[in-house]
């Protein structure tokens, strides 16, 4: 079996990016592997080889690329962090700790999760849209999460870690300053065991719908300016002076000490676009890639955040830059790098799936869990019990096409099957969701 090279560039490999040391004791089991720290500075496609800074090259037959993507910043300042991998974590617990207010400016994942975590310091959510989650939820999940969202505090369960997640030997990096340095990608348990807190006396939370970030101001530019800071209920504790001060899209301003911004991702392109012009990018800046995750260079791969799939999805299929689907993309893409013949396209890109935990609570996601695409003839089965549950399955034509499950609800299987088979459920549906009816006996 010839020598197998894995070369660490920069994010390309980012499951692996540590220190040689480390990385060759992981890969020591394996003997056709050889760890070849390095970051890259180009691909030259024309000689099958990928360029590395300080004039290194390593060769290739096959390459993948995963750089993955990189935060939206749509200001740039020493008091906006961006939550990416496990290097920014650490940055925001050492500047979170002398914080007693911070902004976040979001509705997705790491938006939600932090607003929740978050201990020791008052919190403005900032969203967009006219209730809390929307990236995942509806506005009636949104309203049955709000209770636990506004508890003062919350305890952080231990928990076991399930995957491999590794981090930097360089525990004082600024990664706000230093943006090269990364660790692993966030999945859906980066919190777990990670304490963050700030320096307030208790924990409190306004959220502020339908904005948008409008600007940041400097203390000194404030001073200077007849401007007005939005009042906030007495409980909210309130500085001299704030590190910085944040103007929403509806007029209203807030001092802070921190702003985090969670507004979504840009692929990491462009470093393999350089020189390349045959690259296909898509509207939205991946690499485009076929139903083999190949490029539009012969041999060049892509998978997770960085690309974007370029055939038609299946029906109850999207791609959404989530940690758990880039996880199934990377492992698809290696059994197509390895096959002498082109494989069937996986499972996982027939539905949708997304299992995380928000609010303390399981929550999975199915299909177009949002009812997107589906028609004016759509309409949403329910079953709520307040503070433990939350289900909702989308139903067009007799068919479910959607669902989402908030709590143990042991619904999950059964209803992805009736995704993927689409079987007609018009004579069972006013019984679909009765707790007391075993859904399973109808199709057995």
């Amino acid at each position: 079996m010839p020598k197998a090279t894995y070369t660490e560039v920069g994010r390309v490999a980012e499951s692996f990016d540590v220190t040689e040391q480390k990385a060759t004791s992981i890969f020591a089991d394996y003997p056709n592997i050889t760890v070849v720290p390095a970051k890259v500075a180009s691909l030259d496609y024309s000689s099958k080889c990928v360029r590395l800074d300080g004039g290194g090259v390593v060769r290739f037959k096959k390459l993948c690329i995963a750089t993955g993507a990189r935060p939206k910043m749509q200001f740039e300042s020493d008091f906006v962090l961006a939550i990416r991998d496990t290097e920014t974590v650490k940055t925001f617990q050492r500047r979170l700790k002398d914080a007693k207010r911070i902004v976040i400016v979001g509705n997705g994942g790491i938006a939600t999760e932090l607003v929740y975590g978050l201990r020791n310091v008052d919190i403005i959510w900032a969203v967009k849209h006219s209730s809390i989650s929307a990236t995942f939820f509806d506005a009636g999940a949104g309203q049955f999460f709000l209770p636990e969202l506004m508890q003062p505090s919350h305890d952080n369960e231990a928990t076991a870690m399930k995957r491999l997640k590794y981090t930097t030997d360089s525990p004082a990096v600024d990664t706000a300053a230093s943006p090269s340095i990364t660790g692993s990608a966030l999945g859906p348990d980066w919190s777990t065991n990670v304490e963050i807190k700030g320096a307030a006396m208790g924990r409190h939370v306004r959220v502020v719908y339908g904005v948008e970030l409008d600007a940041i101001v400097s203390p000194a530019d404030f001073r200077g300016s007849q401007s007005r800071i939005t009042p906030l209920p007495t409980e909210f504790e309130e500085k001299q002076e704030w590190n910085v001060y944040v103007k929403l899209s509806n007029g209203e301003i807030y001092g802070c000490d921190l702003i985090v911004s969670a507004i979504g991702v840009d692929p990491n392109s462009e470093l393999w676009t350089d020189g390349n012009p045959t690259l296909k990018v898509a509207s939205d800046g991946g690499l485009e890639v076929n139903e083999q995750m190949e490029t539009s260079l012969s041999g060049v791969y892509a998978a997770g955040d960085v690309c974007t799939t370029g055939w038609s999805p299946a029906p109850h299929w999207m791609q959404m830059r989530l940690w758990t689907q880039a996880r199934q993309m990377g492992a698809y893409a290696a059994r197509c790098m390895a096959a002498s013949n082109p494989m069937q396209l996986d499972i996982c890109f027939e539905i949708f799936t997304h299992v995380t935990s928000f609010f303390g609570l399981k929550v999975i996601l199915l299909g177009k869990y949002n009812g997107q695409g589906l028609g004016a003839g759509c309409h949403a089965l329910l079953r709520v019990q307040n503070g433990e549950e939350y289900v909702k399955v989308l139903v067009e034509d007799g068919r479910v096409h959607g669902a989402v499950l908030v709590g143990e609800t042991d619904l999950e299987e059964t209803l992805e099957n009736l995704i993927l088979n689409q079987t007609d459920i018009s004579h069972i549906e006013d019984g679909l969701l009765d707790p007391s009816i075993d859904i399973e006996d109808y199709f057995d």
